[in-house]
């Protein structure tokens, strides 16, 4: 039994999206600190660090990826490298191609720069090849031989007077050329694996540079000398230099020496300040490590752990340093503190659930095919990452006030996190770790924060009671204990679903079947109630609705059933989907479901009718997760195409802007007869054409004609309507011309336009051509038909004029003409006979 009394939905449109903008490669920042630049395969997109949106999205034509590009310091010229072997120079702000040229290297290019005056750029080939371009004469200056294998970074001299460069090739030594002889000075031997970058003294007299062979080097450049080399135990992917006139003191920094800080491979300690002179270690930031994950930090180097970094950016304006993880997160740090300022997540990868939380449902929790959990504002994009689990997350969800959620993933554990209300810190309080095999689905209590089930591939169903007191930080984790385990089904449990009265449990699995269990009282075991059957493939999800005693299941068959907890009968069938449905959810008081595929579709279905009301298509492959917030206003979706979309209910706005359209066409249509009734015919014909009603058009034409002098009064008003009202009345005069009886009407507005266009002005009109050659064979049949009346009136005047001289009598000379054939109608047909020739000829003229 459904509610009397609900407002359906039938329509949504996407709100918001947050897409991947960084899957790899070169990240930079521009000089003014604004703006993020970073690849994205085809393109490379522009991130404004202030809203965390991307603001302009530079795209190849050529869809070949983009190995490289550059950005001048003076933030006005970005150069692009693609695999087609072209470089191409982008005035980025418009999004738009000024110049390309072919790159010359023979195989695609994996670095350049820009030098300080952003006049020269030099490009580093996979050739062993580095050449020069003068980008303002546009030409190359040099092309330098010697590097061995892939040159993988290029760096210009701070002080542009020595026209020096630096590079570095597989060979690991570090190449410095003098651009003014082509030669190369010297090559600085110290690494024994590639030189990951290089940092320069604002004096230019020193540089540091860092490689993968866990150590950092200090050179003299005026005497081509290592001065220092720092062991820093850890594969160094950047270096950056600290500002020397700041004060970071509180960070163990007591001299004026160079000091340096370094982004590596260690997951523990991420970021490390060293003292050049000392080759000591004077800071260190630490990232609490996963309370079970039983993992060294070399073990966390040798498996690459994803809170390793792959850059290390400076913002020396605003004293902040940017990194980038191996997971493709960039995140901002306030110096000399190294607080967290801004988080960004350039690629979610698979994402495998999504739910709204906060109490306004003003962020969502997301599980990506990551340990980690990211939870995003949705006002602002930012990001904050929670660290906790050990393998990829599963599944989430959210107790009834928003603030408290729960997750499970593939390191058999449960955890339950609080996000405070005030701050937006997210904190994990509570973990339980029992189950033999990955948790894949969980859910929670409706009514209170009072326990938690979860669903295994272990084929059990754990039941978790929650302490009455949860702790507020993760410093005093509670251990939850699990207090009912049941073997529930012969397969992986895929999804659990509690009933909105606490009372009852249902799950889903991969054996074909979704079972209804009793929770009972604290303390008792689960009972089985009945079983689901019909479903011919595995259940992946399993649903109650909120008003009514069915409950919903989706399976990989394609089908959506609805039954009764009554006598366990499939009440429904919804088919629609092609391929296997992953998600359902009831919406709109229970009247409504929402269900997601495979297909990468989400289809809205009313329930009383069994119809598919809206189908939304905006992912590319699986969409895994979907979730409503508590007002049914706002959807979310997420996909495998690494997509995140919010959905808008906007039902009720397009439902009153129907209603205003009405209202206006009603009031329009009110004015309409007052026009006509005042006779003013060309506000009327204008009024009638914008309401774009081609009967009522019609209308006007005739009332005109068929008042005084209504020839003269149609071509008045005809010559004075607007271009694209006269577009519009060509349009309609063809569709009349079609019938005989509005025929004479579109002839008679067709000789106004004729006559008085000339055929240049008309072929300008949109679709002219083609209507004046759809006017061709109509009227060339009405001709025909004149012209069969012509010659019957001839003959009708020849059969008057024998009757005049036989002398019958004129009562019946007068009864024949009367009837419907006579002459005198003949003779009004045959009226127009001269306007139809004269169309037709000018028509085919300009045709």
């Amino acid at each position: 039994k459904l509610p009397l009394f609900f407002s359906s939905s039938c329509s949504y449109a996407v709100s918001s999206t947050i897409e991947p903008f960084y899957k790899g490669g070169k990240v930079q920042i521009s000089k003014d600190e604004k703006f993020i630049f970073c690849t994205c395969g085809t393109r490379v997109n522009v991130l404004q660090i202030v809203t965390g949106k991307i603001v302009h999205s530079i795209e190849q034509d050529d869809q070949e990826d983009i190995t490289s590009f550059a950005l001048s310091l003076d933030d006005e010229i970005l150069v692009t490298a693609s695999k087609a072997l072209l470089l191409k120079q982008w005035d980025w702000k418009q999004a738009q191609c000024t110049r390309s040229w072919r790159a010359i290297h023979n195989v695609p290019i994996a670095s350049m720069t820009f030098d300080p005056t952003a006049t020269l750029l030099a490009t580093g080939g996979c050739d062993g090849t580095i050449k020069l371009w003068d980008v303002v004469k546009q030409y190359c200056t040099h092309n330098l031989k010697g590097s061995s294998g892939v040159v993988h970074l290029v760096e210009f001299h701070p002080d542009i007077s020595l026209l020096q460069l630096f590079s570095s090739a597989s060979d690991c030594g570090i190449r410095m050329w003098d651009l003014r002889s082509s030669q190369c000075l010297c090559v600085l031997q110290s690494h024994y694996s590639p030189v990951t970058s290089l940092a320069f003294t604002p004096d230019g007299a020193s540089m540091v540079s860092s490689g993968r062979d866990k150590i950092c080097t200090v050179w003299d450049l005026k005497s081509r000398t290592a001065r220092r080399t720092v062991p820093v135990y850890e594969a160094v992917e950047s270096v950056v230099l600290l500002p020397e006139d700041e004060d970071f003191s509180e960070i163990g920094v007591k001299t004026k020496e160079i000091h340096f800080i370094t982004a590596g491979s260690k997951g523990i300690c991420v970021l490390r300040v060293w003292d050049a002179s000392s080759a000591r270690c004077v800071f260190a930031q630490t990232l609490p490590s996963p309370p079970s994950a039983g993992g060294s930090e070399e073990g966390g180097e040798e498996y690459g752990d994803p809170r390793s970094l792959t850059y290390c950016l400076p913002l020396p304006s605003s004293l902040r340093l940017a990194t980038v993880t191996a997971e493709h997160n960039i995140l901002l740090y306030q110096l000399p503190s190294f607080t967290t300022q801004q988080q960004f997540v350039g690629f979610n990868d698979e994402v495998l659930d999504v739910k709204f939380l906060g109490k306004g449902d003003t962020h969502i929790v997301v599980a990506t095919n990551s340990s980690q959990l990211k939870v995003f504002d949705l006002a602002t994009s930012s990001c904050k990452i929670l660290y906790g689990h050990t393998d990829t997350v599963l599944s989430l969800d959210v107790f009834k006030k928003g603030s408290l959620f729960v997750s499970c993933a593939k390191d058999k554990s449960v955890r339950v996190w609080r996000q405070d209300p005030d701050s937006g810190q997210v904190s994990c309080v509570a973990q339980g770790c029992s189950h033999a095999n990955a948790v894949g689905s969980i859910t929670c209590s409706r009514m209170k924060e009072s326990f938690v089930v979860s669903g295994s591939q272990d084929c059990t169903i754990k039941v978790w009671d929650l302490p009455e007191t949860i702790p507020e930080t993760d410093g005093d984790m509670f251990q939850l204990t699990a207090r009912v385990t049941e073997k529930a089904h012969d397969k992986d449990v895929n999804s659990v679903a509690v009933s909105p009265n606490d009372k009852l449990l249902v799950s889903g699995s991969q054996d074909r079947l979704a079972k209804l269990w009793s929770l009972g009282a604290p303390g008792a075991d689960l009972a089985l109630l009945g079983v689901f059957r019909g479903h011919r493939r595995g259940v992946w999800c399993v649903q109650f609705s909120p008003m009514d005693q069915v409950l919903a299941s989706s399976s990989a068959d394609g089908s959506v059933k609805l039954w009764s907890l009554q006598d366990f009968s499939c009440l429904k069938t919804f088919e629609g989907h092609d391929a296997s449905v992953l998600k359902l959810i009831f919406v709109s008081r229970g009247t409504q479901l929402l269900t997601s595929g495979s297909d990468g579709l989400v289809k809205l279905w009313t329930i009383k009718t069994n119809e598919c009301v809206k189908t939304l298509d905006a992912h590319q492959d699986k969409v895994w997760g979907l979730h409503a917030t508590r007002k049914d206003d706002r959807v979310v979706t997420a996909s495998a195409d690494s997509n995140i979309t919010v959905w808008t209910d906007v039902t009720e706005v397009e439902q009153a802007e129907e209603q205003a359209k009405q209202e206006d066409q009603i009031l329009k249509k009110q004015e309409l007869s007052n026009l006509l009734h005042e006779k003013k015919y060309l506000k009327a014909l204008g009024l009638a054409i914008s309401l774009d009603q081609p009967h009522t058009v019609l209308k006007v034409i005739k009332a005109i004609r068929q008042g005084e002098d209504g020839a003269k009064q149609l071509e008045k008003t005809v010559l004075k309507l607007r271009q694209d009202q006269k577009e519009s009345m060509l349009r309609y005069c063809a569709v009349w011309n079609t019938n005989a009886r509005s025929c004479l009407d579109a002839q008679a507005v067709i000789q106004v336009m004729l006559t008085h266009l000339s055929p240049e002005e008309l072929l300008q009109y949109q679709g002219a051509r083609a209507h004046l050659e759809g006017l061709i064979p109509y009227t060339e049949r009405h001709m025909q038909r004149i012209g069969r009346l012509l010659q019957a009136s001839m003959f009708l005047d020849y059969m008057w004029q024998k009757m005049r001289v036989t002398g019958a009598p004129a009562s019946t000379v007068v009864d024949f003409i009367l009837k419907p054939h006579s002459l005198s109608m003949a003779a009004s047909q045959m009226a127009p006979y001269c306007l139809y020739t004269s169309a037709l000829l000018f028509t085919r003229a300009l045709v």
